[in-house]
């Protein structure tokens, strides 16, 4: 996956924390639900831990949508693709 690829890519950042055992489904609905935007406009989604020390980034990359999840204390990244 290429972001950015041929130009600017929004980023909407969700103000308040989401239930973290979502998952794609859920958080595209978060998307359009909180944010009102459609989860595959190409823009990346950006929501938090309850504890603000996680995050998940959901972004639609033309072939499927991608999740990332980001946790410091650990070693590793995770990636889903749908």
């Amino acid at each position: 996956m290429i972001i950015g690829q041929g130009g600017s890519v929004r980023v909407f950042v969700a103000t308040r924390p989401v239930d973290f055992r979502k998952g794609i489904d859920g958080l595209a609905l978060a998307v359009q639900e909180m944010l009102g935007h459609d989860p595959f406009c190409g823009a990346i989604f950006v929501f938090r831990a309850k504890r603000a020390d996680r995050i998940k980034l959901l972004v639609w990359d033309q072939t499927g949508m991608v999740l990332v999840h980001k946790d410091p204390g650990s070693y590793y990244t995770s990636f889903i693709f749908s």
